[in-house]
């Protein structure tokens, strides 16, 4: 399932007001572990799988990346990314991230910020990534923890005061689609289990470099409302793999 919700005007209007949509990586809670986990990008060929605005492409070039792809299947999306964007290095193309055909190694650094969980197979992309990348390329990605997604309805557990209890986690093993909400709309997203996320990447060919389930920075907590509740269980899953000579 192919979903396109960024252009559905109203959809896109309040995606456009949150935090990370305003004021970009800064404002991303995770990117300050995504961010180390990069490889050395100076004279890389990226390519970035879910663009969204351009943020990391944009970013990729001011680490002196050769050249930059940004693939998103949102015209929304790529018309705000283009409108930000003053380089000619940087290339968006309107694609699904299932329908990316490019040739064999093709680019030497793959990145993908909060899309994976939206693909529904997970192991065809990883192949295609795998195939595009050069020798000793890399592949980072963030997504949905499998402990966020387990559960369609993503929130917390409450007491009959309102205050927070837990986060609940069930059906873990249940892979699949989950029909949850997101901005007021309905969003499919599919779960997975942390091992086969590993799993597949490892069967693909991939190296696992690095693993990260990041905290809000010392700053965002500080200054977030709300944001020490991140600490009592993980939002995200960030994986840095490097293919295989």
């Amino acid at each position: 399932m192919k979903q396109n919700k960024y252009d559905n005007a109203a959809f896109f209007e309040q995606y456009s007001m949150m935090p990370r949509s305003i004021s970009g990586l800064s404002a991303a809670g995770e990117w300050h572990e995504l961010k180390a986990m990069l490889p050395e990008l100076k004279g890389k060929r990226v390519l970035d799988l879910g663009c969204g605005f351009g943020w990391h492409c944009r970013y990729a070039r001011d680490q002196q990346a050769s050249s930059v792809t940004g693939v998103d299947i949102s015209a929304n999306m790529l018309n705000k990314a283009r409108e930000m964007t003053d380089d000619p290095q940087i290339k968006y193309l309107q694609q699904a991230i299932e329908d990316v055909d490019f040739e064999n190694e093709q680019f030497d650094v793959v990145i993908s910020s909060l899309a994976l969980h939206y693909v529904e197979s997970f192991d065809e992309t990883v192949q295609k990534v795998y195939a595009m990348l050069s020798a000793e390329g890399t592949f980072i990605f963030s997504l949905e923890h499998p402990v966020f997604t387990a559960l369609a309805a993503q929130d917390w557990h409450y007491d009959d005061k309102g205050e927070i209890m837990h986060w609940p986690v069930d059906h873990y093993h249940a892979e699949g689609l989950r029909e949850t909400s997101f901005l007021g709309n309905d969003v499919m997203k599919y779960h997975r289990t942390a091992a086969t996320y590993m799993n597949t990447l490892i069967r693909a060919g991939f190296e696992i470099k690095q693993i990260a389930e990041p905290k809000p920075s010392e700053e965002m907590l500080s200054t977030t409302a709300g944001m020490k509740d991140e600490l009592r269980r993980p939002i995200f899953l960030m994986i840095a793999a490097q293919k295989r000579r």
